[in-house]
């Protein structure tokens, strides 16, 4: 039985190494949603085309470090405290390309979000969270002393 699962294995990796150096699959079709927010160069045109105007709140709490000493690794928790929260978005305004995640939550779904994301250099980190139609925001600082983006 062991044999079977070799050679199934074998022949599955096989096949999708064939796929991609024939250019049938690039990491660009197996990419999350949002495509076109994650290719914005600025924080501006993120914003338009997530289609959101965001208002600041209270209710949505970043919690980062105020000094991260290397920009590659910066963790980043993103709570919202707005009832029906149903999407969680994290830009960088210093980065090349700012939006750095986007988490879209289940029905009933606890409204946190945890990840790291890497900074170029010293910038705020801005959360969006939405709610029915409306979206709101929070920002925080975060200096880095070693750039994670080339930096």
């Amino acid at each position: 039985m062991k044999r079977r699962t070799f050679l199934q294995g074998t022949l599955a990796a096989g096949a999708a190494g064939m796929a991609v150096s024939a250019g049938l699959l690039t990491p660009r079709m197996v990419m999350a949603e949002g495509g076109g927010a994650f290719d914005s160069k600025s924080m501006e045109d993120a914003l338009k085309t997530m289609a959101v105007t965001p208002e600041e709140s209270a209710d949505i709490k970043i919690k980062a470090p105020e000094i991260a000493e290397n920009g590659a690794v910066v963790p980043v928790t993103v709570t919202s405290g707005v009832a029906g929260t149903t999407e969680i978005s994290i830009l960088v305004d210093g980065n090349p390309t700012p939006l750095a995640a986007m988490f879209i939550l289940g029905e009933g779904a606890q409204p946190e979000v945890s990840t790291r994301i890497k900074m170029g250099k010293t910038a705020n980190v801005v959360a969006i969270a939405k709610a029915g139609d409306k979206s709101y925001t929070a920002k925080q600082e975060v200096k880095v002393t070693i750039g994670g983006c080339g930096g």
